[in-house]
This record gives structure tokens, C-alpha cells and sequence, in this order.
């Protein structure tokens, strides 16, 4: 009996091992895989054009190789079934062609003004082609891949279902379900493996996070704030990018319900009605991110995140000149409207300068910090004098251009008086300052004589501008 029992155990045990190797396991490191794919070619930057550029060439390399291709005449889609899987390439096949179909709706995504309707349709076709492929991908996973494969393919396809139904803005419990059960399998994932992908893992688990709790806020789960979503919103990742879209769409409709009661622009002294809609909300969007650049953790921000704010803030102010600039061709022969728009792009056009003067003090800051920096560290690159000389080069236009714009017009107010004289002890500053990096690159050439001329200058300058400075009372400047 014991002899019979132990001879079926060994049948069992070899038909196993020849069923493996008939019908192998493969096994794929998605995440790994894909953040590698990502982070290489695109998506560091947020580009996701590059991206799909990669996943296009990636499948021409596999089909060609796989000898898959679709015939040289007329092309017939050839299908991908469990019986075409004979090696692991042909899951990287279906995976490549799920990121290609997603990266293409990110793409549209992330146009300057959105999508429009027409777009948007196509993103979404877009976003349903990357969830068919993710889950043919999870099917042949099931059936082909090992056990840790199978699971992050399911995953990945609760993921995409999840971004298609987070787009389309419905069934939000549904999509809450999709990225919970793809939360809990990274949840899991992350307790094992090498360390680079127990990070991967929980990276993605709190990238999934915000998604979560939106769509609990949605569904009315949750009574997340505005300041929260703000927040969410602040965390980077590709997988956040739908998620960050969603939240510009819900802060535009806020900022419209909040533009209503902004009538007037006030200006050194002038207050400049807005009527038109646009015009509003584009000023108010540049307000509501001058307050993150002056706000309490504005410390802490690190440099290239404040870049990015006065970007934004950049792009807010110009379309509100262009909404102004269309109200002024559409006024005609009424010169009071004529006279107020005058004055509110006039006003618009001097904060968009002041704004581009810090940004461009921002850029001296940190070139500053790299001129200091030890010589040594190889991997920084140090600044030379000539780059803060251009810099100042800049500065020294930017106070001119608006000195120049506010002295301009025919009442000029007291407020607009004092402004300019600022401006020009600013630029005496900027002067001063552009006349020593003058006398440093000189001195690095070995130019004693000339460095020498210079520095004296740049002493004179600079107490010029520093007496200037105390008998305007301006203690921020000096």
C-alpha cells in the first residue's frame, strides 16, 4: 500500500516538472519594468509625447524580433492568444502596447487649454484601448506568468480600469474598487523582494492614495477640503497626473464661483473695473499662487518648485493681457471702456514685470549658491561670473522696461512717482552688482589692473544705491 502511495506521488511530482517545462512560467517585474521605462524616457519631466515615441519604437523592436509582424501589404491585426505566448517577449508585447494606448490620453491631457470636447473623446477611447490591453494582459499573465507576475498584472489592469473610470467621471464606486484592490496587492508586494522594489512598491501605494481619497470624497465618504486636495495635489508621479488634472478642474470651478466678486483691480492707487469673466478668473489664479510664494511655508519651498509657481503665475497673467487685449479691439468708439482696459492692462503688464524681476533674482540666488559651492564636487556644475553678469544684464532691462511702464500716461499718481524712483535705486543695485561679477571674472583672467578699476567702481556704486536705499526707508532692499 505505502510502496503504491510513494510510486503515485513520484508520477505526480514528474508530471509537474514535465508540465513546466512544456507550458514554462514566465516572470516580469511590471512596476520595476515600467518606472525604469518611464523615468528614462519621459516621464522625469512629465513628457509623455517622448514617452509613447519610445513605446511605439519598443513594439516595432519586439514584433520584428518575434518575427509578429502584421504582413507587408494589407495589415491584418494578428491576434495575441495563450497558445501565441511561447516566450516572455510576447507579454512585453501586450504590456508596451496598454502604456502606449495611455501615455497617447496623457498626452491629450496635457494640453495648454485641456482637452476640448472633441478631444476629450478621443482621450478616452485612448484610455479604453489601455484598459482591453491591460486586461488581455492580466489574462495571459494568469495562465502564463508565475504567481508574483499574475498578481502585478492584476494590479496594473485594476489600475487602468480605474484611471478610464476616474476620467469619465462616474461610477466613482467602482473605480474606488479598482484602486483599492490595486493598493492592496502593492501593500503586499512591498513586504517582499529586493529593496529597490519594496520602495517601488510603496511609492505606488501612496500615489494611489490620493486617488482614493477623492473618489471616497465623491462618493461622499469622506469631506476632504479644498486645502486638502491642494495637498494631495503637491506630491509628484505619473500615476498622480489624472489625479492633479481632476483637481485643476475642480480649483477652476471654484476660482469662477469666487471670481464673481472680484470687481476691481487695484494698482498703485487706481482701481480698474473687470467685467469680463475670463479676465477674472485668470487674475485670481495669479493671486491664489503669489499667496504660495509669500505664505508661511514659502521657506521651505525648494527652488525649482517656485520656478514652476512663477511659470504658472506667468501664463495666468498673460491670459489675463490677451482677455483685456480682446475686450479692447471689441469696445469700439467707447472711450471709457477704452480708458479703463488701457489702465487694467497697463496694471497687468507692471505686476507681470515685477513678478519676472523676482523670478530672475530667484535665478541669481541660486547661481550664487553654485559660485560658492566647493570646486570639487564634480557632480554640480559651478557657476562663472559671466552667467550672473548676464543675469544682472537681465535685471537691469527688466527695472528699466518697468520704470518706463508705470512713469508712462498722462495722470501719473504719487504711488506711481515713488515706484519709479525705486525702480531706478534698483537698478543702481543691480548696477553695482553686475559691475563686481565684472571684476571677478577679470580678476579669474588674471586681470589685476582692470579687477582692481572695477571693484572701486562697484564699491561706488553700491554705496550710492545703499544711501538711496535708507532715504526711501525701504529696509526689504538694503
Amino acid at each position: 500500500m505505502g510502496k503504491g502511495s510513494e510510486t503515485t506521488a513520484m508520477e505526480i511530482d514528474a508530471s509537474k516538472s514535465t508540465s513546466d517545462q512544456i507550458n514554462p512560467r514566465f516572470s516580469i517585474n511590471v512596476l520595476q519594468l515600467l518606472k525604469s521605462a518611464q523615468m528614462q524616457h519621459g516621464l522625469r519631466h512629465g513628457d509623455y509625447a517622448r514617452y509613447r515615441r519610445y513605446c511605439t519604437a519598443r513594439l516595432r523592436r519586439l514584433y520584428k524580433s518575434l518575427k509578429f509582424t502584421h504582413g507587408r501589404g494589407k495589415y491584418t491585426r494578428r491576434a495575441i492568444t495563450e497558445s501565441t505566448v511561447t516566450e516572455v517577449r510576447f507579454l512585453h508585447l501586450v504590456l508596451y502596447l496598454a502604456e502606449r494606448a495611455w501615455s497617447h490620453a496623457m498626452e491629450k491631457r496635457q494640453l495648454p487649454d485641456g482637452p476640448n470636447a472633441r478631444q476629450r473623446i478621443y482621450l478616452i477611447g485612448k484610455l479604453r484601448k489601455a484598459v482591453k490591453w491591460a486586461d488581455l494582459f492580466a489574462r495571459l499573465c494568469a495562465t502564463k506568468g508565475d504567481s508574483r507576475t499574475s498578481l502585478e498584472a492584476e494590479a496594473y489592469a485594476a489600475y487602468m480600469n480605474g484611471n478610464l473610470l476616474f476620467e469619465q467621471d462616474r461610477n466613482w464606486d467602482t473605480a474606488l474598487k479598482n484602486f483599492i484592490s490595486a493598493r492592496a496587492v502593492y501593500e503586499e508586494l512591498g513586504k517582499y523582494g529586493d529593496l529597490e522594489n519594496q520602495l517601488l512598491c510603496r511609492e505606488r501605494v501612496e500615489e494611489l492614495e490620493p486617488s482614493i481619497r477623492y473618489c471616497r470624497h465623491k462618493i461622499g465618504e469622506s469631506n476632504l477640503q479644498t486645502s486638502d486636495l491642494l495637498q494631495i495635489g503637491e506630491m509628484e508621479g505619473p500615476a498622480l497626473d489624472l489625479f492633479r488634472a481632476k483637481l485643476e478642474a475642480v480649483m477652476a470651478e471654484a476660482r469662477s464661483q469666487q471670481a464673481a466678486s472680484l470687481t476691481e483691480f487695484h494698482w498703485l492707487g487706481h482701481k480698474f473695473p473687470i467685467s469680463n469673466a475670463k479676465t477674472r478668473v485668470a487674475i485670481l489664479k495669479a493671486q491664489e499662487l503669489e499667496k504660495d510664494l509669500r505664505g508661511p511655508t514659502a521657506d521651505s519651498l525648494p527652488a525649482e518648485k517656485k520656478l514652476a509657481i512663477f511659470d504658472k503665475i506667468f501664463t495666468a497673467y498673460h491670459d489675463a493681457r490677451s482677455s483685456i487685449r480682446s475686450d479692447l479691439v471689441s469696445a469700439g468708439n467707447a472711450d471709457s471702456v477704452k480708458d479703463d482696459l488701457s489702465g487694467l492692462d497697463k496694471a497687468v503688464s507692471a505686476v507681470l514685470g515685477q513678478r519676472t524681476i523676482e523670478r530672475n533674482q530667484l535665478l541669481v540666488t541660486i547661481a550664487k549658491s553654485k559660485l560658492t559651492r566647493g570646486r570639487d564636487d564634480k557632480n554640480e556644475k559651478v557657476t562663472r561670473p559671466e552667467e550672473l553678469v548676464r543675469l544682472y544684464d537681465l535685471l537691469l532691462q527688466n527695472t528699466s522696461d518697468l520704470s518706463d511702464l508705470v512713469s508712462s500716461g498722462r495722470d501719473t499718481k504719487h504711488e506711481e512717482v515713488a515706484f519709479s524712483e525705486e525702480c531706478a535705486v534698483r537698478n543702481l543695485a543691480f548696477r553695482a552688482q553686475r559691475c563686481f561679477y565684472v571684476a571677478k571674472s577679470y580678476s579669474l583672467a588674471g586681470k589685476r589692473t582692470e579687477a582692481y578699476a572695477l571693484y572701486c567702481r562697484a564699491r561706488s556704486l553700491a554705496e550710492n544705491a545703499l544711501q538711496k536705499f535708507q532715504s526711501l526707508n525701504n529696509s526689504d532692499e538694503i
